[in-house]
């Protein structure tokens, strides 16, 4: 079971969220917050796997209230719903911790899709999100770029799990993949997490890209 910690102060679409979802025999809902504070506190007094959390919320906000629930506990994730979609708003996300971004269009199948990636440890990023990431990859590189080609410190088989990561798989999934066991799977990622000096696998994709380590799909 997904022990889901709901953050909407639209208390309508908080309702028809939490109606749907709970329709999924794996997911339950077992909080709920209007606004960033009361979320960092019951993150605190509730044991959560993931948080489904909307940026625009009163008070101290929901990048700000994602930014602090990951550095009470970095491990929990973080999904981000909703109705924005400039193009600083997923750089943000990414620097304060979130796992995944879907715009509240989406359809029911995949949101509850993106819940069980995300809580599985795996990264959901919606088509957005992507093009923007591919859009910021394609800008003009800088004179000591086209000067010197940067060293790939990965490994052949880091590079595949990576680009796989990217793909939003799971470590169960990328292990099917390669014929490999989890446990290797998982190793191979802590090699790419210290070799790219970072703490989780979201961070690790963005790099990889920014640093073209892996091709972009």
């Amino acid at each position: 079971m997904i022990k889901i910690l709901l953050v909407e102060d639209d208390e309508l679409f908080r309702l028809g969220l939490r109606v749907r979802l709970q329709q999924e025999p794996e997911l339950e809902i077992v909080a709920e917050a209007e606004d960033g504070e009361t979320a960092i506190e019951l993150v605190k007094q509730t044991l959560v796997d993931v948080v489904l959390l909307d940026v625009g919320l009163p008070g101290i906000g929901g990048i700000e209230a994602c930014r602090q629930i990951k550095q009470q506990n970095p491990l929990l994730p973080i999904l981000v719903l909703t109705s924005h979609s400039q193009k600083p708003l997923i750089t943000r996300l990414i620097e304060a911790g979130a796992q995944g971004y879907c715009l509240k269009g989406i359809a029911a199948e995949k949101l509850v899709l993106a819940l069980r990636s995300v809580a599985a440890g795996a990264s959901w990023w919606d088509a957005t999100a992507t093009q923007e990431i591919r859009s910021s990859l394609s800008s003009e590189p800088s004179e000591i770029e086209t000067q010197t080609k940067p060293v790939n410190p990965l490994t052949v088989r880091e590079q595949e799990i990576l680009t796989l990561l990217a793909a939003g798989k799971t470590n169960q999934e990328i292990a099917q993949e390669l014929y490999i066991a989890p446990g290797t799977v998982r190793v191979h990622i802590h090699a790419i997490l210290q070799k790219l000096e970072v703490s989780d696998r979201t961070q690790a994709v963005v790099v990889a890209f920014q640093k073209r380590l892996i091709r972009v799909c």
